[in-house]
């Protein structure tokens, strides 16, 4: 798709398409992945540990003990702070939030929307 189809000019205002490799890249430069090690002592520190795995996923693998489960599609609106529907845990824009998943790839991706939110 051109940038004319989006309603815009070509490069002004216009995100160009990039590969899901490209932009997973891109967002992993933006903060520290870490291993269960570390969201074990993040968590001791008073982190949100908040697990976003499928259900299919948790009752295969198990449930992480201490973390929040939210369905991705839910994230955003249940760790808001300011939100209508926000879980009792997020407290506030400080806290600190530990987003699991399976491989890495969908909370990669979640962070960038979280750190919109503030």
């Amino acid at each position: 798709m051109s940038g004319d189809d989006r309603g815009g000019a070509e490069g002004v205002g216009t995100p160009q398409p990039v590969g899901i490799d490209e932009l997973l890249e891109r967002v992993r430069a933006g903060y520290d992945r870490i291993g269960p090690h570390e969201a074990s002592a993040a968590a001791a520190d008073g982190a949100l540990l908040v697990d976003i795995r499928y259900a299919a996923l948790r009752d295969r693998d198990g449930l992480i003990p201490g973390a929040l489960v939210v369905e991705r599609n839910e994230l955003e609106w249940r760790l808001d702070p300011q939100g209508s529907h926000r879980a009792a845990e997020a407290v506030s824009h400080d806290l600190p939030v530990v987003v699991i998943c399976n491989e890495g790839y969908a909370s990669s991706l979640a962070v960038v929307s979280l750190r919109q939110l503030g």
